[in-house]
């Protein structure tokens, strides 16, 4: 998941650069100040390329996906105004771009047939529903702990930050299935 755990960084840097410079600074530093002042869905769709660079592999092509969702979805998370972004907002957006992340990784496997999914249609939609929350809480977890370790995010951190987040996702979700499994 190399693409997307160097979008997961930029994303969180952009994030953190925001809080601490503002919106139009953190534009500016990517030549993107044209979108200051927009609204977050096009702020976030204008920052697509910077985030996800490349398109051109399937683990990139996972990140954007993942990237796509996440802009979908921060509106219904209340999202909406990112020069007011605290740090648990700050959370919620990597935390959503992570668990797409994990699961479009996990669903380009079931189509690769290294994971098998049931053949009744709504048995299959049920399994996809908690495979989310349960990659949600996997990665809600991960961040806490992470945060609880070091809160401050410098931008020397932020890529060791997101490494220590998803090895800590995939390893609860590991543990987690082979739980399962052994009941």
């Amino acid at each position: 998941m190399g693409a997307s755990r160097g979008s997961g960084a930029r994303l969180l840097g952009f994030l953190a650069d925001a809080q601490a410079r503002g919106v139009r600074e953190a534009l500016r530093s990517l030549d993107l100040e044209s979108l200051a002042g927009r609204p977050i869905i096009e702020i976030f769709v204008g920052l697509a390329d910077y985030i996800c660079p490349g398109a051109g592999t399937v683990d990139e092509g996972i990140a954007r996906e993942a990237y796509i969702e996440t802009i979908i979805e921060l509106t219904s998370e209340g999202l909406t105004d990112l020069s007011t972004f605290t740090p648990d907002q700050m959370q919620t957006v990597f935390e959503l771009y992570a668990t797409h992340a994990i699961e479009a990784r996990i669903c380009n496997d079931i189509g690769a047939k290294a994971v098998t999914m049931p053949t009744d249609a709504q048995a299959a939609h049920r399994a996809e529903a908690q495979l989310r929350d349960f990659i949600r809480g996997g990665v809600s977890d991960a961040l806490t702990r992470a945060r609880a370790e070091s809160p401050e995010l410098t931008p020397e951190r932020i890529q060791s930050f997101v490494d220590t987040v998803y090895e800590s996702a995939f390893s609860i979700l590991q543990s987690l299935g082979q739980a399962e499994a052994d009941q």
